[in-house]
């Protein structure tokens, strides 16, 4: 026994001495990269950088356009409302939700990205002039944000900024935008109140049944989250939140 230890060692020693003279003898070769600075040959170069700073600087801000500009806000906080109500603040994983919000966002979304892509991205690429293209992609978004914006909201943020639009394509996104976001919390606030009466209602019971019996020490969400579980899943629950959540923005 002794004998096949030592030998099996001495095989683990000859492969890693053998691996680190391969090494030795063929080093790895690391690249260098450099940032260089200098005079440009032409107005060309000075275009071409300019246009792919403003590439990456739209690419940084995707993520907050998805999220203040669509309804992916409103569906994770209900979802986020969903999960405290049930007493599962990590089930379904982070991940799991994220990922259902934003195809029900891009569900959603789907006719006003059409409308964009038809009025804006197609004739663009016929060589209509890109701020024309970009002015036309701004409406269907617009519309889209002033069905799902309080009065209230969007009279808040027009009196601060002074302005005074005759038609919905003289509102400034700046002022629109601001006045989207309050109220998809508003809404998914409201949402998150109805979310929670019944299993409120759950815990109430449970307690005080318990506590009558006299099973004080006994954690009263050790029974209440099974019951809700059950109530949730007979309820259907997932099919009829997210059918409310489409519903609403119909």
């Amino acid at each position: 026994m002794k004998t096949r230890t030592l030998l099996t060692v001495g095989l683990v020693g000859t492969a890693l001495g053998l691996a680190a003279y391969a090494c030795a003898q063929a080093p790895i070769t690391i690249p260098q990269v450099s940032l260089n600075m200098g005079p440009t040959k032409g107005k060309g170069d000075v275009s071409t950088s300019l246009q792919i700073l403003a590439m990456l600087t739209v690419l940084s801000l995707a993520p907050s356009i998805l999220i203040l500009t669509t309804a992916f806000t409103r569906i994770i906080i209900i979802f986020s409302f969903l999960r405290s109500a049930l007493g599962t603040p990590t089930i379904p994983p982070n991940q799991v939700v994220v990922g259902l919000s934003l195809f029900l966002t891009f569900f959603v979304m789907k006719p006003t990205y059409e409308e964009i892509n038809r009025v804006a991205i197609q004739p663009m690429q016929h060589g209509m002039p890109f701020t024309e293209a970009l002015s036309r992609a701004q409406d269907p978004i617009r519309n889209f944000m002033l069905k799902s914006t309080y009065k209230k909201d969007l009279t808040l943020f027009l009196g601060i900024s002074k302005e005074n639009p005759q038609t919905a394509k003289d509102l400034s996104l700046v002022t629109l935008i601001p006045a989207f976001i309050i109220s998809e919390l508003k809404t998914s606030f409201m949402i998150g109140f109805y979310i929670f009466i019944p299993f409120l209602v759950i815990d109430l019971i449970v307690a005080s049944s318990l506590m009558s019996m006299g099973m004080m020490m006994l954690p009263p969400t050790i029974i209440s989250l099974p019951a809700k579980l059950l109530v949730f899943v007979l309820a259907d629950g997932w099919s009829t939140l997210i059918s409310a959540i489409l519903t609403g923005y119909r």
